[in-house]
């Protein structure tokens, strides 16, 4: 049986000092995750996908073009009338510097045991961050907002507007030289029903009372 996970933002100051904390160890998590799965060499989530073929004809890190593609889109929320909170800021500037700092001590590989193993567990992981994060209840990432967005001013299901806005970035990053693979694939199918499976275990709620 579905179960209904309340997901609308909360002030910071409801349960500070317990939602801040969840906060950034999700974004610190999703910025592990996202290291995992660029190192894997398998393939990457459409957005990463754009970030590594910016990264690739730029001198910029890769968190670097994280960070940035993070503030355009936000400049994009200003006709969409998005509320910006802490937690969309924190989105911006947490996982840039994780990915990056966890890219310096994953290296490469070419061993498929080793690859396949950081694809899989970067894509659970990823998984169990989002559900984190966006349980702490304190405002959206950049994309997530452009995409509801898009979904409220178009009259178009949020489904329809992220695929097609996730479409557009993974050609654009193909295009640049991102990489594309049975990652790609596997992220499509498995972060939805991931997400869902963490988020009603996490999400945070008035009945707990914390912080």
């Amino acid at each position: 049986m579905q179960t209904s996970v309340e997901l609308s933002p909360v002030p910071v100051t409801t349960a500070p000092a317990f939602r801040l904390t969840q906060l950034l160890l999700g974004l610190a998590c999703y910025g592990t995750s996202m290291a995992m799965m660029t190192r894997s060499g398998l393939g990457l989530n459409p957005w990463d996908v754009l970030h590594e073929g910016v990264a690739g004809r730029t001198s910029l890190t890769f968190g670097m073009v994280t960070a940035l593609t993070g503030v355009v889109v936000l400049v994009l929320w200003i006709p969409l009338r998005q509320r910006v909170g802490i937690g969309t800021v924190a989105n911006v500037a947490v996982i840039a510097v994780v990915v990056d700092l966890v890219r310096l001590v994953l290296p490469d590989t070419h061993h498929l045991a080793w690859q396949s193993a950081l694809l899989l567990g970067g894509i659970v992981l990823n998984g169990l961050a989002t559900a984190v994060y966006v349980g702490a209840r304190l405002g959206p990432g950049p994309r997530d907002g452009l995409m509801t967005g898009l979904a409220a001013s178009t009259g178009r299901s949020v489904r329809l507007v992220r695929t097609a806005i996730e479409v557009t970035v993974l050609a654009i990053g193909w295009l640049l030289g991102g990489t594309v693979g049975v990652g790609t694939v596997l992220y499509a199918l498995a972060i939805g029903p991931l997400t869902q499976l963490f988020l009603p275990h996490v999400a945070w709620a008035p009945k707990r009372r914390h912080g």
